[in-house]
Parts: C-alpha cells; structure tokens; sequence
C-alpha cells in the first residue's frame, strides 16, 4: 500500500467510510471502518493527503490525523457537492485533489475553546431575548403592558409582581417570578463571558493590537483572533472583507461596472460584530478632526447612515487582517 497518495475520509458518528488512491488514480482502499478503529487503520498508512468534509468534529480528527503523520485538509462542502456521486468519500477524495480547492486552516484546541465562549454567550442573548418577549407577552394576556426594552422590562416587572392591586393571579405571579430569576441568571452568564473575553484579551498580544482599532473591543478581537489567527489563509484584506461578505455584488456587464448590495457570505457572526462597532463609531463622530472621523463623515453625508457603517465595518476588517499579517501597531493618524 505504499502506493497511496490521496484519501478520502467521509466523517460520521460511529462508522467513517475511507476512499485511498494512488498517484495513477488506481483504487488502493475503499472501507468502512468504526470509531475505535478509525485512528488505528490510518496509522498502518504511510503518510498521504487526507481529505475531510468541514462539519462538527472536522479540526480534532483533522488534527488526529496529523500527528499520524498525514498532510490533513478540510474542505467547505460547496468543493465537494460537484463530485458527489454514491459515496461521499469518493466525492471528497476527488476535491482534495483538485488545485482550486480551497481548505480550511485547522484551528488548534485553544481557539476553538474561545469560539465555544462566543457561541454559548450568542446563545444566551438569543435565549435572553427571546425569554424577555415572553414575559412582555404573558403580562400583556393580563392587560399589563411593559415598555419596549431590556431594561423597561427589568425595571417594570419587580414592581408587577410586588404589585397586589393589579389583579395577577396568584399562579401566573409566581410563574413569572421564575422566568425574572432564570432572566437574572442569563444576565450574569452574558456577564461572565465578557469578564472571560477581557481576560483573553490581555493574554493575547495579537487581540491587544487590534483592540486599537476603533469599533473593536474584546469580544470581536477574541472572536477574529480565534477564527482566522494571524490571517495566513488570505491574500489580502479584501479577500478577508469578501470573506465576511462585506463586499458589494457585482452585476458588471460589457465593460460597465456595476456594484449592488454587499453578499452577506461568510461569518455572520463576525460580520455583525464589525457592523455594531462601526455603527457606534459612525453615531459617535461629533466635531472630530482626525482623518477617521473626517473620513466617515464625508461617506455618511454622501451615501448615508447604512452604507458609511458597512463601509467602515469593510475598512476596520482590511486593518485588521493588515495588523495580524504584517504583526504592525495600529496608528491613529490626526487630520
């Protein structure tokens, strides 16, 4: 079997199937293995491209399988849908031979525990919010209407349930009671995981410098820096903007450009962290003269609120991929 060049590792659960050739495209191994065995069997293989699927689980078997000594590339699922046939194996091993093939850089243990912080916070405020239009919804079956907003709820719905002249009953008192405490509880989390992001921030010394960058704090430093490291997998910073889809569409026809709404691809989790913060740096310009705020107040009265944001969301993520690839100090330079 020394023959084999490339594979093809379809991953699953509990039974993986593998797909090997050789350099000549001859088939060397077409199997079904279990999980126990998985490592087992690639580790009697001599060293050879392994190809997987991006999916849940692909960086710690992409990373399993580079201490066996294997070249291990993980590819989104839009390279491997063309040669899709029977066997998602055969369709995978096919891609990873291919030159236009794009893979995905495989993220080490620590970065992945930082994205796990941001998905579980992301989790909360969704779970939050959603918690908190129910508790507007059940008081509004009472006739009692809170304000709109996080804090008219926290501030309105003690004094509800204190109230005894409001005609609550006794039942949908003490339910709501619950849901206020378990709202109280997600806030703390929401908290917790700020706290943690600042304290990844200091120990980092790429989060630190692009922390410099204005609409940039610890949580959007910790997300990039755990997402795409120092940058390599980019050219430029366009293709890192492009990567986050905050690039317009291009509709260019016989020489006429043509540019619509930005693509929305890529991280949208990213992307929304870049918006917000260019949003309260746009809200925020006043009278400042350095060249920034000059900058954005040119496109806001140009082109308006919207597209000065995405603009400057677009501008922030090429400095940053600039920042991380050449390892530079950001400089705020005065008008």
């Amino acid at each position: 079997m020394s023959s084999i060049f490339f594979c093809g590792v379809d991953l699953a659960k509990h039974h993986f199937s593998l797909h090997a050739v050789d350099d000549r495209g001859k088939v060397i191994l077409h199997k079904s293995v279990s999980r126990a065995k998985l490592l087992t069997t690639l580790a009697n293989m001599p060293a050879m491209r392994i190809g997987i699927e991006a999916c849940s689980g692909a960086h710690y078997w992409a990373r399993a399988f580079t201490q066996l000594g294997h070249d291990t590339r993980i590819m989104a699922a839009k390279y491997v849908s063309p040669y899709r046939t029977l066997n998602d194996a055969i369709a995978i091993c096919e891609a990873v031979q291919r030159r236009n093939t794009r893979f995905v850089p495989v993220k080490s243990p620590e970065r992945q525990a930082i994205l796990a912080i941001h998905r579980m916070r992301e989790h909360w405020v969704q779970e939050r919010t959603a918690l908190i239009n129910r508790i507007r919804a059940l008081l509004a079956e009472f006739g009692i209407v809170v304000p709109t907003g996080r804090a008219a709820v926290h501030r309105e719905v003690p004094l509800i349930l204190e109230a005894a002249e409001n005609g609550l009953p006794d039942i949908a008192r003490a339910v709501l009671a619950d849901c206020f405490e378990h709202l109280q509880t997600l806030n703390q989390r929401v908290e917790d995981t700020d706290q943690c992001f600042e304290m990844v921030t200091k120990a980092s010394p790429n989060a630190q410098r692009i922390l410099n960058v204005r609409g940039v704090g610890p949580q959007t430093a910790t997300a990039i820096i755990a997402a795409i490291g120092k940058g390599e997998q980019f050219d430029s910073g366009r293709d890192f903007a492009a990567w986050l889809g905050l690039v317009p569409k291009q509709y260019s026809t016989g020489g006429k450009p043509r540019l619509g709404r930005i693509s929305k691809r890529g991280d949208k989790y990213l992307r929304t962290l870049l918006v917000h913060g260019a949003r309260a740096v746009i809200t925020n310009l006043g009278e400042k003269q350095d060249r920034l705020s000059v900058w954005g107040r040119n496109v806001l009265e140009r082109r308006g609120m919207n597209r000065a944001i995405v603009a400057l969301a677009a501008k922030n993520a090429r400095i940053i991929w600039a920042l991380l690839h050449n390892q530079t100090e950001y400089q705020d330079y005065a008008a």
